[in-house]
């Protein structure tokens, strides 16, 4: 078989090389298809070549010779990088088309239906910097009024993040939409971080459950961002502090809660650390320039507030997430 691929390479180059014509050029493009399905490899068509030319020139010097030995060499190399480069694309694409289904399930199982209750506007945008998301948001909600709210962040990135995430969705289930008070609430999801996950693996989180019978909201936290409480009558800021382990640490960690009267107009704004270590080519964003990004639509709808402050933080990082971007307003209307 090498035989007669030489003979035959030998014909077509001779051809070429008296002609040079557009019909010898598309004669050894044919015959590269012959090469491949034949399985040659590059160093083996040159080394053909080599032979080939030595035939029909014989009174070429040696060093043009010695130069075909070089390039024969060069092309084992390159196609062994070849070869490992199409594989890692390969497998890089394999993970690809992997994260994009793990995206989706996730997405799936972590669904939660939002609260309607009177008296309450909610807006609320999660947005991943990756394919899976470190944040999460879950809802509570029952007929007696009550609306409650966990916004959770895993200490942690990709799909570990997102195994550990659907634990606390599976701790949130046991809840049965249960009005449990916050310290509750933590208690409960931290004893199921702590026995189902990695010891490297931890979760902050906030709780808020909110009484539309009597507009107050009781809030506490693991460990997490606080709450931003917005008061119309003062226009003024204020953060929801509650001292709490991170979830996880220790099955032992004991959680307290606050309770705050909410009035007309009044925003409660909840959000992961993706929404305020924001990070210019200055440095970080203040938190001073979310609550004038807020106070520049307070009036609007919940949802309005919301996508207006991711655009413009977006706009400030030149569209660049570096963190997971979670951002939930409770207005009282």
């Amino acid at each position: 078989m090498v035989q007669k691929i030489e003979n035959q390479y030998k014909e077509i180059l001779n051809q070429y090389m008296q002609r040079q014509s557009e019909q010898n050029l598309y004669v050894g493009q044919n015959f590269s298809r012959q090469l491949i399905s034949e399985n040659i490899s590059p160093e083996e068509v040159i080394s053909v070549h080599k032979a080939a030319m030595q035939e029909i020139y014989r009174e070429l010097p040696e060093v043009v010779w010695h130069s075909f030995d070089f390039l024969i060499e060069m092309m084992i190399n390159y196609g062994l990088a070849l070869q490992e480069r199409q594989s890692l694309l390969q497998r890089q694409e394999e993970l690809r088309v992997e994260m994009d289904l793990a995206a989706n399930v996730q997405e799936t199982l972590l669904k939660t239906p939002m609260p309607a209750l009177a008296g309450l506007d909610i807006g609320l945008l999660s947005i991943p910097a990756r394919k899976m998301n470190g944040d999460y948001i879950y809802f509570i909600s029952d007929s007696e009024g009550h609306a409650g709210i966990a916004v959770a962040d895993v200490i942690g990135k990709g799909l570990p993040a997102a195994l550990c995430m659907s634990m606390v969705k599976f701790g949130m289930d046991s809840l049965n939409n249960s009005p449990a008070d916050p310290k509750e609430v933590l208690g409960v999801i931290n004893r199921v971080v702590e026995k189902s996950i990695d010891d490297a693996m931890f979760v902050s989180m906030f709780y808020g459950k909110y009484d539309s019978n009597d507009s107050t909201l009781t809030y506490g936290s693991a460990g997490h961002e606080p709450a931003i409480l917005y008061r119309a009558k003062s226009n003024s800021f204020e953060e929801l502090y509650a001292k709490g382990l991170l979830l996880g640490v220790s099955p032992a960690a004991s959680y307290e809660q606050h309770t705050v009267q909410l009035e007309k107009d009044d925003l409660v704004i909840m959000m992961t650390d993706g929404v305020t270590e924001g990070r210019t080519d200055e440095g970080f964003i203040e938190r001073e320039v979310i609550f004038e990004l807020i106070d520049q639509k307070k009036d609007e709808p919940a949802q309005r507030i919301v996508q207006f402050v991711y655009d413009e933080l977006e706009r400030m990082q030149n569209a660049e997430l570096r963190d997971d971007f979670t951002l939930v307003i409770y207005k009282k209307v």
